[in-house]
């Protein structure tokens, strides 16, 4: 029987794979083993039992000629795993034991299994370890071998490289940088008042970890990105410049916890002037507000702990005065009285609280509702030009509480149908309330009758908060789907910003044009002008959708969903019909890039499946389904010229494909040399710099290089977006990072042009468009 496996007969230790193996063939193998002189143990895994074979003496071997086990000294280890539907191999170890002195007479020179003859390689074809020893060089091979959490993953090197590689070469960094130009999206699905209008006419808002600061005259934005994770919360200083935004708890890329904090900072400079609260708050900062009587010199901020801790800073020196314990149940807002000196209110959840700061605590006095109807949650509050306390709840009514006092002094019942979700005084003493069912925005006169009203459409979403423009006239409303409306109570409200309201996994680029698509778990489909920052067309498919790819005509667009099945329509309407592939929810898909004659579609069910396009995208065909990967389909890439294409799996697996017979292409070896149009598979020689130390395989969710082959760009687990060059095969290389996402970058894509990069956070909904400089 001849041996399984071929080992290098200078290494110490050897790694095997004996893929697909049939149980009998591993018994035989078993066999072959304890004939050789080899002490092996093999695990089989039944029907929830594991059976252990195992020897604990081997016969000296006798066979003459040359054996595989001359492995100098020591361990040969393979990880072999057989599936059916009850039983598959665990694992084989298998060890040579310890060599015996020869007999007199006898050379240890002459062989034998016990022998441990080797033969000395040139100095030059000797395997090399990067110094973390997750990446060796096996020159005489061609080969890299990547470790990810203990599993090698075997890296062709291109034969043109192979003579001049080297583990410790230096990588250069990028010839180009990114700089933030557009933020798409707002956040107001779970956030309050945090849509303001500042002097210079500049609208600030938040989403992910970035403060917007968008001009609508001009069309420009500026952003604030002194955030790690997270914002939840906005207060603009009585002076319309400082601004202090508060963040959720979150983690670094090293594991290092991140806490929540408060950051003081300039809406003209962009400086951070002071942070505050690091160590001091639990969870997130969910509200914040500056005092107005003192000039702002203090800072009140609640926190999302348990107890929803509500505490006093005067923030220019960085000094907490006190704090309390203000509820167990949710805080809502909390915000200094604008006329009586040292009064801070609070609502939420069944309370309405009136805080009195006196020699450095808190007291606390409730609100009475007395005859009227107390509400489950005070949902929001404002101050009217006398000092009352306006408040909004889930009942929809309006309550009036007289300055000075913790009663209601007047009442509008009714005032929407279900909740009343923002209030805003007006400059003219005017009051504008907001409803959460209805979306209705409602002008009341001071004496709390109704002027005016208009509606905001259902597909935009509940108002979230309402802000008054500079003019008087405009009113900007935020809503609960992440949208901005802008406009009048009499001419109505149009979409100023647009965004995404669920996890957002979908994004290709356009292969001629300034536009780019996305598409996630909210079912909504955006295609999206780069110049403008303006949707070019909106629609809503019956299900989520995943992923999404141009065909290379640039006429048609695929979108995958999550109900296995894709839906290819016309890039100027989306005038799409499903087409079934049969497969698991999640996918991704790919064109194949010189002719479009393909789509290969990637699913979790571990297949791929290969379609025939013709009609310009317009008419598909299913002629294959790929089968080899024994986990889910992670990424996928085309060769330039369409002949084959690579695939990576959920356990570091690299398979490569022939579209045309829809068969893997066996031999690695025979495709190291191909170039691949995106590189767009995370596992690849082409990209292997982008893994730093200690990386478990799924750190990096997407990777793509830029049309002129110069740049490689990452998105990651951690938020974090980087630019590497092209191509980017020294470990550890260097890179420029950049921050904005405050979730897992779940796609990233260039523009046609090179010009912009565009990536996607997953939870945070957001979509950056970075500018190649």
């Amino acid at each position: 029987m001849s041996a399984p496996w071929s080992c290098n007969m200078a290494a110490v230790t050897c790694c095997m794979t004996v893929p697909h193996l049939r149980v009998a063939r591993l018994l035989r193998l078993f066999s072959y083993l304890e004939a050789h002189g080899r002490r092996s143990q093999l695990y089989l895994h039944s029907e929830g039992r594991i059976h252990t074979l195992q020897s604990h003496r081997c016969p000296p071997c006798t066979a003459p000629g040359p054996h595989y086990s001359s492995v100098p000294g020591g361990l040969l280890q393979s990880w072999i795993r057989y599936q059916t539907s009850s039983c598959y191999v665990e694992k084989i170890r298998v060890w040579k034991p310890p060599p015996s002195p020869p007999p007199p007479g006898v050379s240890s020179a002459q062989g034998g299994c016990n022998s441990l003859q080797t033969r000395k390689l040139p100095d030059t074809m000797k395997k090399t370890s990067s110094k973390s020893k997750q990446v060796v060089f096996f020159p005489e091979e061609g080969m890299v071998k990547l470790y990810l959490r203990g599993r090698s993953v075997p890296l062709y090197v291109p034969d043109s490289l192979v003579a001049s590689y080297s583990l410790e070469a230096k990588g250069e960094l990028p010839p180009r940088e990114l700089q933030l130009e557009w933020v798409y999206g707002y956040r107001g699905r779970d956030c309050r008042s945090n849509l303001y209008i500042l002097p210079s006419g500049e609208l600030l808002y938040f989403t992910a970890a970035v403060c917007v600061l968008y001009d609508p005259a001009a069309g420009t934005q500026r952003h604030y990105r002194g955030h790690t994770d997270d914002i939840r919360s906005l207060a603009v200083h009585p002076d319309s410049v400082t601004i202090a935004s508060g963040q959720v708890a979150g983690n670094s890329q090293d594991g290092k916890a991140l806490p929540p904090h408060v950051r003081i900072w300039h809406s003209v400079s962009l400086c951070t002037l002071h942070v505050i609260g690091v160590g001091h708050f639990d969870r997130a900062v969910t509200c914040l507000s500056f005092s107005k009587t003192d000039g702002g010199s203090h800072l009140c901020a609640c926190d999302e702990s348990g107890d929803h801790v509500l505490s006093v800073w005067q923030w220019q020196r960085e000094v907490k005065v006190t704090e309390v314990k203000c509820s167990t149940e949710p805080v809502l807002a909390a915000i200094f009285h604008p006329t009586e000196p040292n009064l801070i209110i609070t609502c939420g959840k069944s309370q309405l609280y009136y805080w009195t700061l006196e020699a450095a605590t808190l007291s606390k006095r409730q609100g009475v509702f007395e005859k009227h109807e107390k509400p489950r949650f005070v949902l929001c509050l404002a101050f009217a030009e006398n000092g009352d306390v306006v408040t909004g709840d889930s009942n929809g009514n309006l309550y009036i509480w007289g300055k000075g006092t913790h009663r209601i002094s007047q009442a509008v019942c009714g005032a929407h149908d279900g909740g009343v979700f923002a209030l805003c005084v007006c400059r003219d003493g005017t009051l504008l309330s907001g409803g959460g069912k209805d979306g209705r925005i409602i002008l009341w006169d001071r004496d709390y009758k109704k002027v005016r009203e208009t509606r905001i459409p259902e597909c935009y979403g509940p108002v979230r908060t309402v802000t008054e423009g500079r003019g008087g006239d405009t009113l900007y409303v935020g809503t609960t789907k992440n949208c901005v409306m802008s406009g009048s109570l009499e001419n109505g409200l149009s979409c100023l910003i647009q965004g995404h309201t669920d996890e957002l996994w979908g994004l290709c680029s356009h292969p001629s044009l300034d536009l780019f698509l996305t598409c996630g778990h909210d079912k909504l489909v955006h295609l999206w002008n780069s110049k403008t920052h303006e949707p070019v067309w909106t629609t809503t498919l019956e299900d989520s959708a995943r992923v999404a790819g141009f065909h290379p005509s640039g006429n048609v667009v695929a979108v995958g969903t999550t109900t296995g099945s894709f839906s290819p329509g016309e890039v100027h309407s989306l005038a799409s019909r499903p087409v079934p592939y049969y497969g698991d929810t999640r996918v991704l898909l790919s064109f194949s890039y010189a002719d479009g004659q393909y789509l290969a579609v990637g699913s979790h069910d571990n297949f791929i499946y290969l379609y025939e396009v013709a009609e310009e995208g317009r008419e598909y065909r299913r002629v294959g389904r790929c089968s080899g990967h024994s986990s889910y389909i992670t990424h996928l890439d085309w060769a330039s010229d369409s002949s084959s294409f690579m695939t990576n799996s959920g356990d570091y697996e690299i398979l490569y494909w022939d579209p045309d017979s829809g068969k893997q292409i066996v031999s690695a070896e025979s495709v190291r040399n191909v170039e691949w149009e995106n590189a767009s598979c995370t596992l690849s020689f082409h990209v292997l710099g982008i893994w730093p130390d200690g990386a478990d395989g799924t750190d990096i969710n997407a990777v793509t290089k830029s049309h002129d082959r110069k740049l490689v760009a990452t998105g990651d687990d951690f938020g974090g977006v980087r630019l590497y060059s092209f191509p980017c095969v020294v470990p550890r290389a260097a890179s420029y990072k950049y921050s904005g996402h405050s979730s897992h970058v779940t796609r990233i894509s260039f523009l046609h042009d090179d010009g912009a990069l565009i990536s996607v956070g997953g939870k945070d909904c957001t979509v950056l468009q970075w500018t190649v400089m």
